[in-house]
């Protein structure tokens, strides 16, 4: 935990929080803090600055809080990806966090097994447990935006164009690809396929909608190590 993260409901007044969950066990096993010391922290979709620890036991911590650091701003990246395998999931969601992409859509393909979607990984409140313990990782504050979209066609047809307009549209996939572009700045679309790839259809119905082919290299990659590499590519 890099950075100790708070919420609304931890503060008890305008400058000073309380915590008494795992935040707290850290504080006091990994980072064995004393009563004095400084670390840290971040408002959740807010700003970051320090916290003064003013109380330190076994029950809870308490900090004075200064927060007049803006966070480092999120990748202009929505990133569009078919649901992987269960217990991928924490991991990407906290990949995702940690490297600031700022919207994650998560989509059916053909190659997506349909138990896949009763994963209790996909529960809002676990969702956000792994994004948070992302951004701890990160020394971020703002959450990604995650949406389930258990449907291929209509998504892709009904609400993708939207979601595309006036942005960049890119799909990881390596035949009669473009090399991967470096350097983007400006709003982005990235579809990254399940482990085997979208099949043609799919791609298909992608490019209708714009979508342009690029190539991540020569190696082939896992689906977590593929949005690694294209956030470091791309941005």
């Amino acid at each position: 935990m890099n950075l100790l993260l708070l919420q609304p409901e931890d503060f008890i007044d305008s400058t000073r929080a309380r915590i008494n969950d795992r935040r707290l066990q850290h504080v006091l096993n990994v980072h064995r803090a004393q009563i004095g010391d400084s670390l840290k922290v971040g408002l959740i979709d807010g700003p970051m600055g320090q916290g003064s620890i003013i109380q330190l036991n076994q029950q809870q911590l308490e900090l004075e809080v200064q927060l007049d650091q803006s966070p480092p701003p999120q990748l202009p990246l929505t990133l569009l990806l078919a649901l992987p395998r269960p217990k991928m999931l924490k991991r990407i969601f906290q990949s995702c966090a940690t490297l600031g992409v700022q919207e994650l859509i998560l989509i059916n393909s053909y190659r997506v097994e349909k138990s896949y979607w009763q994963t209790p990984f996909l529960a809002e409140d676990k969702i956000r447990e792994h994004l948070i313990l992302g951004l701890e990782q990160g020394m971020a504050t703002q959450l990604p935006k995650v949406q389930l979209r258990k449907r291929f066609k209509p998504f892709v047809e009904d609400e993708l164009p939207l979601i595309c307009q006036g942005k960049q549209s890119l799909v990881a996939h390596p035949y009669h690809a473009q090399p991967c572009p470096r350097g983007l700045t400006q709003p982005t679309v990235l579809a990254i396929g399940p482990e085997g790839g979208f099949i043609p259809y799919e791609i298909d119905k992608l490019a209708d909608t714009g979508f342009q082919a690029i190539d991540l290299g020569q190696r082939i990659l896992r689906v977590e190590a593929a949005i690694v590499a294209a956030c470091a590519r791309l941005f």
